[in-house]
């Protein structure tokens, strides 16, 4: 198949995060919005997993290119939304047009050769009006009460040091009066969120991930990659400076401990492919609108011919101890017996990759799966041996609730 990139004067970019949010792939961050739309026209299946995937890169250069010059991701483009478990199958689409649009206005649209206006379903999209609304059903799995337990047994195990930290998730499904608009998810998440990375993403079971994650996992550009992991939680109370609970953030031992367990993990793995890596001192306050994390740029540079594309590195890195655990095997058992659910694509990679290999991968964080009038949100805590169980219930509960009241109901 034969693309054509072209560069087109500047697109309104409510209209093009609502044309990929509701029916396509957006992903936004507060630099570059690149939405994918129209058909699926080549599908790169990875396997038995993300452990045994293909070389995804390859298989998109296949397609022909023409046009006009552009830089990474403005070519053919492969859109994800990954599952957390690295061994459940997943799939990257290769979407009919892609445009993506810088925050300076330079635009680029790839299209299919032979394919209709793309214009068409630009102008055509109705914008998204719905507000919030009030729930009808709300179920918490497991429970609070369990859920603390359940850090309990974890703790007990922390402090034998059979493992070093795991990350315990817990979800909450429901269901409002009327169908979601993926499309006013993620407008109302653009305008609260500004230094996220708005996402909204088919899943293969027909539901779709709306969310705002904060978290980096990789940017790959050419021979050079970068990280920012975060771990590390403070909840900031609404109308009160921040100030204070940031600066507790970055003297808390227990929080300094899990973020540096992160950010060892992964200068450790990278070291396995890259020459010169190198971490910042000391970490920084990334503030959210209702909490604010501990995060450490990681950067990484290769010298051999070829280096691993975005794909290889996810390998690699996924998943970090930030949202799995470590060691990454016993954690990953520990959290098949604890949480005793399927994440799906909650804390699992989402973003995009082209033929080069460039590409990026975030985190699956702070985001709800939509199912109509139906939907699911996941929030997990960070375990280390000075974790309370309460503390990290009431974690789970913050996020849970800032991201259900800001995007989708008026209260939980």
């Amino acid at each position: 198949m034969r693309f054509e990139r072209i560069s087109i004067d500047p697109l309104r970019p409510a209209t093009l995060r609502a044309l990929g949010a509701r029916d396509g792939w957006l992903v936004e961050t507060p630099e570059v919005l690149r939405v994918g739309f129209g058909r699926v026209v080549d599908r790169v299946h990875l396997g038995t997993g993300l452990h045994d995937s293909p070389d995804a890169a390859a298989a998109l250069r296949h397609h022909e290119l023409t046009g006009d010059q552009g830089p990474p991701g403005t070519g053919v483009v492969a859109f994800a939304s990954l599952p957390f478990d690295r061994r459940a199958s997943g799939e990257l689409d290769v979407p009919e047009f892609c445009v993506t649009q810088t925050t300076s206005g330079e635009t680029w649209v790839s299209a299919l050769d032979g394919s209709a206006e793309w214009r068409a379903l630009y102008d055509d999209l109705v914008a998204p009006t719905q507000e919030v609304q009030s729930l009808r059903s709300l179920t918490y799995q497991p429970t609070p009460e369990e859920y603390a337990h359940r850090v309990a047994l974890a703790v007990e195990i922390l402090r034998r040091k059979e493992i070093d930290k795991v990350v315990l998730a817990r979800a909450v499904l429901g269901s409002v009066p009327e169908p979601i608009d993926p499309a006013a998810v993620a407008q109302r998440l653009r305008v609260r969120e500004p230094v996220c990375t708005i996402y909204s993403l088919p899943c293969p079971d027909g539901r779709r991930f709306v969310g705002a994650s904060p978290e980096l996992l990789v940017r790959r550009a050419g021979s050079e990659v970068q990280c920012n992991p975060l771990a590390g939680t403070i909840t900031l109370p609404s109308n009160v400076a921040p100030d204070d609970y940031e600066t507790w953030l970055l003297g808390s031992t227990k929080n300094l401990h899990e973020h540096a367990v992160v950010v060892d993990e992964i200068v450790r793995n990278l070291a396995d492919v890259y020459d010169d890596i190198r971490a910042d001192a000391e970490p920084s306050i990334v503030a959210l609108r209702t909490v604010a994390h501990l995060g450490t740029w990681v950067y990484a540079t290769s010298r051999a011919r070829e280096a691993p594309d975005a794909l290889d590195v996810l390998r690699l890195l996924h998943p970090t101890a930030a949202v799995g655990g470590l060691p990454r095997q016993s954690a990953d058992e520990l959290i098949r017996r604890l949480e005793q659910l399927d994440r799906g694509p909650f804390a699992g990679p989402l973003g995009w990759m082209d033929a080069a290999g460039d590409g990026e991968w975030w985190i699956g964080l702070r985001g709800v799966l939509l199912d109509g009038r139906d939907f699911e949100a996941w929030a997990g805590a960070g375990i280390v041996s000075e974790s309370d169980p309460i503390a990290e219930r009431e974690e789970t509960s913050d996020k849970l609730a800032a991201v259900l009241t800001s995007v989708l109901v008026d209260r939980v």
